[in-house]
């Protein structure tokens, strides 16, 4: 089946930051949309924002992608930002310098938007995979600690049961609830596996009543 023939089944919102929208890139971004449908076929709303960071001046600043799933029971946040650095580490300094001196700028937002729908047809499997009892889902969903908290940034960490402190972003506080939160707030939330390391997503406030502080957390 083309990509062309498979229909969308579910609303789409496309925002483009720091750059023009561009007719050619909501057209890929759609057709990326709707093969989502095909790995899981019960996704309620697709939310796209595509970024052109400020540094026109460094050849190669890559774009910026940020796909928001909504799904039954919470929403999938992917962020597609490509380093630079990491790529140089892959092909060289002088082949990635080659590379971007002919790579067009047209061309390297076919492959963020690309990169980042590959990255969100994992997410869904593995999602689909759980919900089905392939993977055996947690019973109650994990629970941390607000330790630090930096509400001017729009950022925060988790203290964890294992001692380690993972990151958050204001965008995956559920609910808009991230200017209620407070140091020693409890959460729920889903660990996922960042660009910079695990980071929490679908982060929900726990009401105060009936809440218990997970074991082995400090509050800074």
């Amino acid at each position: 089946m083309k990509t062309s023939d498979v229909k969308m089944n579910f609303p789409l919102q496309i925002t483009f930051r720091n750059m023009k929208p561009q007719a050619e890139a909501e057209l890929w971004i759609r057709a990326e949309a709707a093969r989502l449908g095909t790995f899981y076929h019960r996704i309620m709303g697709c939310r796209v924002a595509v970024e052109s960071p400020h540094r026109h001046h460094e050849v190669g600043s890559p774009y910026h992608l940020r796909i928001d799933l909504t799904v039954p029971g919470g929403e999938l946040v992917i962020k597609h930002e490509p380093s630079l650095r990491t790529r140089a580490r892959q092909v060289g300094v002088a082949e990635l310098k080659k590379q971007l001196e002919v790579r067009t700028q047209h061309k390297r937002l076919h492959q963020a938007i690309h990169d980042a729908f590959k990255a969100a047809a994992r997410r869904l499997q593995d999602y689909s995979r759980r919900q089905r009892g392939d993977v055996k889902s947690r019973e109650a969903p994990a629970l941390a600690t607000v330790c630090r908290l930096f509400q001017d940034q729009g950022y925060g960490f988790l203290a964890m049961p294992d001692g380690r402190e993972i990151y958050f972003h204001k965008d995956s506080v559920l609910n808009r609830a991230f200017d209620r939160l407070k140091v020693g707030s409890i959460v729920s939330f889903a660990e996922e596996q960042g660009d910079k390391g695990p980071q929490a997503s679908t982060v929900r406030l726990v009401p105060k009543q009936g809440a218990r502080r997970p074991a082995g957390q400090r509050v800074a």
